[in-house]
């Protein structure tokens, strides 16, 4: 019975990730104890006098629950990566600048104090980080498979896990039927490789598997290996389909930092607890370098807003899409549109231009000569007013996306009278667990 019940919480939690979850894990997911306090305080507080009712149950509304709790997390860690939360930090991140963003692209993630310089580097690129690619052998599509119908299985070995695939080959079945079944399989089991089928001029297809990551760790000779040698099932599947044969070896990055020749598995990572750079390309010239330094506030606080930009759009177009299925997704989105109109007056005097959509358009010149200017403190401060608007309201969103679902209220609760009930923000939890206890 336990090993269900973790197996039920393990495919529960799978399933939110890869369906709802933005792919994206930043430190401001992390919290004190005392901020979690908070968080439940709040919760205790806003369900005192809320009314009860009868919950949407519907996939279309768990989409949508959660997919605006995640994406109200998305927009303050967004707002928090900027400087902070406090009024002091907010829009007061540094931003780092790259000579050349076609070789490397970067971004500033340390701290800067006081009459203390923080140092240009110099980046040269040799070669990229590479992925490993296995070829199948190219097989006539339509021609029947000329395996014999039974059920087959191959292992495939990664980050030093092994995973068993089984399936089955009908009479029927063609070369490319079995194809797409196992590149299904591979891609729905997300064990980090991506397959696909692919077909050439002559009508022929093969199935093709590429790891989505980079580089050799441990002296390791490949990231992945397929086999079926130890399989449970029916063997054979491997050699008919050529998908043991390594078509392109995973390799290291390889570079220069200040003159210093490094490697690295990934083409992304960090340099003096400083800088997050990115290679994208080598050099078309031997001893092609790219610097890297911080930019000017001007810049940086220019990006900043961008950035900020960016977050309150995306976030207001993922509540649009919902406006057919939930009714009241229009009403997130007209609360959202009306801090910004709220705000718009200050906000278009400094460079941010309110469209009908209710999203937001950056004009950067404008930005910066309200930047450059003696006022500028009291020019931004409409913007600031706006983020800190920004905050509390996805706070709020994220406490009870449910509060936007399309549920029918049955009775309100006497005022004053009645108990805390601070587990019903959390109803859309118990919606995912429906379908698997």
């Amino acid at each position: 019975m336990a090993y269900n019940s973790i197996h039920s919480l393990s495919n529960v939690y799978n399933f939110y990730m890869t369906t709802y979850a933005p792919k994206s894990s930043t430190p401001y997911d992390t919290h004190k104890k005392s901020e979690l306090r908070s968080v439940y305080n709040s919760i205790v507080k806003m369900n005192k006098e809320a009314p009860l009712y009868i919950l949407d149950t519907s996939k279309e509304s768990q989409k949508f629950a959660i997919g605006m709790k995640e994406n109200a997390r998305e927009l303050r860690n967004t707002i928090a990566s900027l400087g902070g939360l406090d009024e002091d930090e907010l829009l007061n991140k540094k931003a780092a600048y790259s000579s050349n963003e076609n070789m490397v692209s970067a971004s500033f993630i340390g701290t800067v104090s006081d009459g203390v310089e923080v140092p240009r580097v110099e980046v040269e690129v040799h070669a990229l980080a590479s992925t490993q690619v296995n070829m199948g052998k190219y097989l006539l599509s339509e021609e029947a498979i000329e395996l014999a119908a039974d059920t087959y299985s191959f292992d495939i070995s990664i980050d030093d896990l092994n995973y068993e695939f089984q399936f089955n080959i009908k009479e029927e079945d063609t070369n490319k039927d079995v194809q797409e079944r196992l590149a299904r399989l591979i891609n729905n089991a997300n064990i980090g490789i991506t397959a696909q089928v692919i077909e050439d001029e002559e009508n022929n297809t093969c199935l093709r598997m590429e790891s989505n990551a980079t580089g050799l760790k441990n002296n390791k000779s490949m990231i992945f290996k397929v086999s079926d040698n130890r399989t449970s099932k029916t063997a054979g599947v491997v050699d008919y389909m050529g998908l043991d044969y390594l078509a392109s070896a995973a390799s290291n990055a390889r570079f220069s930092v200040n003159g210093e020749e490094r490697t690295s598995t990934s083409n992304h990572f960090i340099v003096g607890q400083m800088y997050e750079l990115t290679l994208n390309g080598v050099g078309s010239e031997d001893g092609e370098k790219a610097s890297i330094g911080l930019k000017t506030d001007v810049e940086s606080l220019t990006e900043n807003i961008n950035t900020l930009v960016r977050g309150y759009n995306s976030f207001l177009r993922a509540a649009a899409e919902y406006s057919d299925s939930q009714p009241k997704s229009n009403r997130l989105v007209q609360e959202m549109s009306s801090i910004s109109k709220l705000y718009a007056h200050g906000l278009t005097a400094v460079g941010l231009n309110l469209n009908l959509d209710g999203t937001l358009e950056v004009d950067d010149e404008t930005i910066q000569k309200s930047a450059a200017g003696e006022d500028a403190k009291d020019a931004f401060s409409s913007i600031m007013d706006f983020t800190h608007s920004l905050v509390r309201k996805s706070n709020q969103i994220a406490l009870n996306p449910m509060n936007y679902v399309n549920n029918t209220v049955v009775a309100y609760k006497n005022p004053g009278k009645n108990f805390a009930t601070p587990y019903i923000t959390s109803a859309y939890s118990g919606m995912m667990f429906n379908s698997y206890c």
